[in-house]
């Protein structure tokens, strides 16, 4: 009758390398995969929130610029019609949501006059914070049309102009928050003529 192999330290060890390399080296492979994939569709995203959030265009230049206020970059990017400025779509940022980091493109008319709004990325509560999204709410409406240097950009619980999300006034201050990061960007770089 054989003897039975004695598993010990360096067997198990030895087994749990396989797998963990075997895993790795899976995932790996799916990354490369869908990295291309997953690049396409955000462009798709940036490239549908800048047409929801300016007024048709046939030329768009790109302007990185540093905030006053923020640690990361804001992107300009200016839409023309026959080399006419016809809006600027900012896509900016806030980390003040209530789960975090989260990303809106604001188009602005050439005086600064709010076009629209689009939520690129979030983390917020479904059913409470997601309904900064146009598909969930009509909260983002209300920033259509208005012009930042009288329209107060902060919740009326707060004495501003905006009318917060029913219980989410953490998301609907942040909303706020990368907004009004976005115009102060377009007006110090002199975006408001």
């Amino acid at each position: 009758m054989g003897k039975k192999p004695e598993s010990n330290f360096v067997n198990m060890l030895v087994r749990l390398l396989v797998i963990v390399s075997v895993a790795g080296l899976a995932l790996g492979v799916v990354y490369t995969q869908t990295f291309d994939v997953i690049a396409a569709a955000k462009q798709r995203k940036l490239e549908a929130a800048i047409g929801n959030v300016v007024p048709e265009f046939d030329t768009l230049r790109t302007v990185k610029v540093m905030p006053a206020t923020g640690k990361d970059s804001i992107t300009f990017f200016e839409a023309y019609s026959n080399d006419q400025l016809v809006g600027t779509a900012v896509e900016t940022y806030t980390d003040k949501g209530f789960s975090g980091r989260f990303k809106l493109m604001i188009g602005f008319d050439p005086n600064g006059i709010i076009l629209n709004t689009a939520v690129l990325e979030h983390k917020e509560t479904p059913g409470l914070g997601d309904k900064m999204d146009i598909a969930k709410s009509d909260f983002s409406v209300q920033f259509k049309g208005k012009d930042p240097e009288s329209f107060k950009l902060k919740v009326k619980k707060d004495g501003g102009d905006v009318d917060a999300i029913t219980a989410a006034t953490i998301s609907s201050r942040a909303f706020c928050d990368a907004t009004q990061r976005a115009y102060d960007a377009l007006k110090s770089e002199g975006g408001k003529k």
